[in-house]
């Protein structure tokens, strides 16, 4: 109720008055015209951003056995910003789609680097495993801001990289029902997501292919942090305060996690692009900042939660 509230009022905050509830009631055209052309795939762009970003992080922490790493926290999204750049050197033209396939490929890559370089950390150092991906996702940044600043493109990639909602109109939002198809994915596999997140050993002696289920996990991530990336930009945090919240309430079963994850990130998401449109109406705040302020204060409580449990 309070998600479907939510988007409910998304659909009537903005710059122009022209879109009421009683212009959209009385069938003014430049209300309708505007409900249909920029209100209505702004509020479903967030709600299919929130749900996708909640479950890519949930995945990742039943890849990775931990409760503190997300694709912000892990390199992925680093890894895919390097794509968009070498996209937009070597392809400067590229359509949407192709594009987006090809920052899926960098985004796998960095998730297979990422649980690579982990297999040399120790599981139970629950801290250590995000510092190791923001440490990851550090170099790879910095290699990316170098490149862009020689071949003068950090403007497009601070465009790219900075995460609003604010050109999502109709036309521009259409890709992200792939991450939809992704989540559908995900929801098939949850039980098995469930299995490995108990370890290699464990899940294979119950007979599970466990490198087909990781693999499937992560393209299922790739895939996500593609679609966000090249419709939106860089949400941080989100996936990772939203899948410890809901496990703090239901536990970790994927299968149960999955409906509730979806919609706690699509309504956080929604709630804070509603605050990014407040604060300075009739001007808007980078969704970005709204949502790294929240997500950062959420993931230090987690942190200092669970101190008394890291070793």
């Amino acid at each position: 109720m309070l998600l479907v509230a939510l988007a409910a009022v998304s659909l009537f905050i903005g710059a122009s008055s022209e879109v009421t509830v009683s212009g959209v009631a009385s069938g003014d055209d430049e209300a309708l015209f505007l409900l249909a052309a920029s209100r209505i795939p702004r509020t479903v762009a967030l709600l299919l951003v929130g749900a996708a970003l909640g479950i890519a992080g949930l995945i990742m922490q039943m890849l990775v056995r931990n409760k503190f790493v997300e694709p912000s926290t892990t390199g992925v999204t680093e890894f895919a910003t390097l794509g968009m750049m070498t996209a937009l050197v070597l392809w400067p033209g590229m359509a949407i789609l192709p594009r987006m396939a090809f920052v899926s490929l960098f985004a796998l890559a960095g998730t297979w680097v990422f649980l690579r370089i982990i297999r040399f950390v120790p599981v139970r150092t629950l801290v250590l495993v995000p510092l190791v991906g923001i440490m990851l996702g550090g170099v790879v940044g910095a290699v990316t801001t170098f490149f862009a600043y020689r071949l003068d493109l950090l403007q497009a990639l601070g465009q790219w990289m900075q995460g609003s909602f604010s050109s999502v109109m109709r036309g521009r939002y259409e890709f992200l029902w792939i991450a939809a198809v992704m989540m559908i994915l995900a929801w098939i596999a949850a039980d098995r997501f469930s299995v490995i997140g108990l370890g290699e050993e464990f899940a294979t002696n119950l007979g599970l292919n466990y490198r087909r289920v990781v693999a499937v996990g992560m393209i299922v991530i790739a895939v996500i942090t593609a679609c966000v990336l090249v419709t939106a930009g860089v949400l941080p945090f989100l996936g990772l305060v939203v899948p410890n919240i809901v496990s703090l309430m239901i536990g970790d079963n994927v299968r149960r996690a999955i409906p509730w994850v979806a919609g706690l990130g699509a309504g956080f998401v929604v709630a804070c692009d509603l605050v990014a449109r407040v604060v300075r109406f009739p001007y808007e705040m980078p969704l970005s900042v709204v949502v790294g302020i929240v997500g950062a204060g959420l993931f230090l409580w987690l942190l200092l939660r669970r101190r008394g449990r890291v070793h």
